[in-house]
């Protein structure tokens, strides 16, 4: 299996986690996304000095966590190639800012190891929310959730077809890199030299792919709509869910908690 084919496994292992059954998976999918969406703003808001306001935020993911029955684990190991990416964000501001901002003792930390870890644990925290709505909600659920919201169905058709055919594509890699290696036994990975024509027969090969699909797409009725899935009417547990969302966010906004508790354990 070549990491083409490990990456349409993994793809088709999020659809598996979707269709499980838990009280977070059978939540409205609106109520989710508006959570998630309420919880990235207040995460981001923060100062980027307030570590300690900002450590309390990890209860929520990891409650959900829990209730829908994946694994904290299961989230790290998807999201394994963005996590790097999203700790990188930071790591030049102690370089700039030095200035002694707190001491652990008589160790003294500069504002911009704060900031750095402050702006590290924000990606963390807004990938955890955004894996775990992915990974409790299936696409097209949530496709007909903003659809309820009136987002344009330009938009949601683009996102589900990016979605689902994403598939397509690493598919025609798989087959494409398996012929390479077969005519270049040995080889690690695909010569720079063949670069350009191995991308060049990938966009001719998706285009000829694209067009099969929207032929058929064409010859099933699809007159540029989308009859979304079927989800059930908001009921009164999913606003109370979201209303409880929201509430515990702005507590812990507008609350020192950890201020609190740091004082509490103290005495």
């Amino acid at each position: 299996m070549n990491k083409m084919e490990k990456a349409l496994h993994e793809l088709g292992e999020m659809d598996e986690l979707a269709a499980r059954s838990s009280p977070i998976h059978r939540l409205h999918p609106a109520a989710k996304l508006l959570s998630t969406i309420a919880y990235i703003i207040v995460v981001v808001s923060y100062h980027k000095y307030d570590l300690n306001g900002l450590i309390p935020h990890c209860l929520w993911p990891i409650l959900l966590f829990q209730v829908s029955g994946i694994e904290l684990r299961t989230c790290f190991y998807k999201l394994r190639i963005v996590l790097p990416l999203v700790m990188a964000v930071g790591l030049f501001n102690p370089l700039f800012d030095r200035a002694p901002l707190l001491y652990l003792g008589n160790v003294a930390v500069s504002g911009g190891v704060v900031s750095m870890l402050t702006l590290m644990l924000k990606g963390v925290l807004c990938l955890m929310a955004s894996f775990l709505l992915m990974a409790t909600t299936p696409i097209d659920a949530l496709c007909a959730a903003l659809r309820r919201l009136h987002v344009p169905a330009m938009l949601v058709t683009l996102l589900l077809l990016t979605y689902r055919y994403v598939g397509v594509m690493t598919e025609e890699l798989a087959i494409m890199t398996d012929a390479y290696h077969l005519r270049a036994p040995g080889q690690k990975g695909i010569h720079v030299s063949a670069w350009g024509s191995f991308l060049g027969q990938l966009l001719l090969r998706s285009m000829d792919r694209a067009q099969e699909l929207y032929s058929s797409m064409m010859l099933r009725g699809y007159h540029e709509h989308f009859h979304y899935a079927d989800i059930p009417r908001f009921s009164l547990r999913d606003g109370l869910y979201l209303l409880g969302c929201l509430a515990f966010f702005l507590l812990l906004r507008l609350v020192p908690v950890a201020q609190l508790l740091g004082g509490l354990f103290v005495r």
